[in-house]
């Protein structure tokens, strides 16, 4: 049974595995003061193009997305998502465990857009007798494959500078968006356009591991301190630390996003050239195509893959997804036998 169903069933790049053995037993000190965060935290500063930025290494995404929204938001602010959006869908209420409400909108693409916004602010403008929406959160790539362009980012960036918002970006998939065939967004354009956002290594050939990145330090001086409060300041900081630095040395996190989508992306040419549309139109190393039931009961024989949603009684979308370690052949097999399998339908 291979396994498209998520990106991060393999464990983490050769390069990660063999600088955390070479490094194993070099004392270090602790919580993140270690040489190699630093020398990780500097190298990232250097992609940003933006020395003054703060970055922090935590273990997973929905811990930062909880510790992010909860530092920036008083016990009155609401945050706004997409349905789609991770924080709404897949986080068990952690967002709202704290405290705030999250106010989502229906989008086709996953994505949100000044009109978006501006519609809630005025649902939500009933003061005091509503909460105060205060952050977008958007994630690129969205949960739906879909990437931001330069100018939709610098539009809602815009917008909600106008309009004294946070702008959160979720980067769980960064280094897939940023290596996607359509990409026109730099690392140092998203630390220009937003307030905080993050860099995820657990779904781009890491052991575990984000790092969260506030582009101006005054937005979040104390995050440190809820870091350790929440139980999310490792002791064996130099673990994250250490993976990040082989991550961004001479741009490996960007070699593995491109792996992963091309992957994806051969699998698409060749469900397209058999016919097949898909839900959404994905450039990254999530592929979304509507498939007949009996071709899905075939295909779940041999290979892993969530069920995204019901199209009709007979077909669904499927969501498909590569890694940064998924092998070609691996690949050439699926097509083969989707081939094989669609001819007898």
């Amino acid at each position: 049974m291979y396994n498209f169903k998520n990106d991060y069933s393999e464990g983490a790049h050769p390069a990660i595995l063999k600088k955390l053995l070479e490094t194993n037993e070099v004392q270090q000190d602790g919580y993140g003061e270690d040489e190699y965060s630093a020398e990780a935290k500097n190298l990232i500063k250097q992609k940003l193009n933006n020395p003054e930025a703060s970055v922090y290494f935590v273990s997973g995404g929905t811990q930062t997305n909880l510790l992010v929204i909860s530092i920036l938001l008083k016990a009155h602010e609401a945050v706004i998502s997409a349905t789609t959006g991770h924080i709404y869908s897949h986080e068990t209420g952690a967002i709202e465990a704290t405290g705030h409400r999250i106010i989502t909108v229906d989008t086709d693409d996953g994505k949100l857009r000044p009109h978006d916004i501006s519609n809630i602010l005025n649902e939500y403008s009933l003061r005091p007798h509503v909460v105060k929406p205060k952050m977008v959160y958007i994630s690129n790539s969205t949960e739906i494959g879909t990437i931001y362009h330069k100018n939709e980012l610098e539009e809602l960036s815009q917008f909600c500078k106008l309009n004294n918002l946070w702008l959160f970006m979720d980067g769980a998939r960064l280094g897939q968006a940023l290596t996607a065939e359509d990409n026109d967004l730099s690392l140092a354009d998203i630390a220009r356009l937003t307030d905080v956002f993050y860099i995820g290594g657990t779904k781009n050939g890491a052991l575990l591991g984000e790092a969260v990145i506030f582009n101006q330090p005054q937005v979040a001086p104390e995050f440190d301190y809820l870091l350790k409060q929440k139980g999310a300041l490792l002791a064996k900081g130099r673990v994250l630390g250490i993976q990040f630095l082989e991550l961004f040395r001479d741009d490996l996190y960007f070699k593995l996003g491109n792996h992963a989508n091309n992957m994806a992306m051969k699998i698409s040419v060749a469900l397209r050239e058999k016919g097949y549309s898909f839900l959404t139109e994905s450039t990254t190393n999530q592929i979304f195509p509507i498939l007949p039931r009996l071709l899905i009961d075939s295909l779940s024989q041999k290979y892993l893959f969530y069920e995204w949603a019901a199209i009709d009684d007979q077909h669904s979308a499927v969501r498909l997804i590569t890694s940064w370690a998924t092998k070609e052949e691996a690949v050439d097999v699926f097509i083969a036998d989707f081939s094989s399998f669609s001819d007898k339908i």
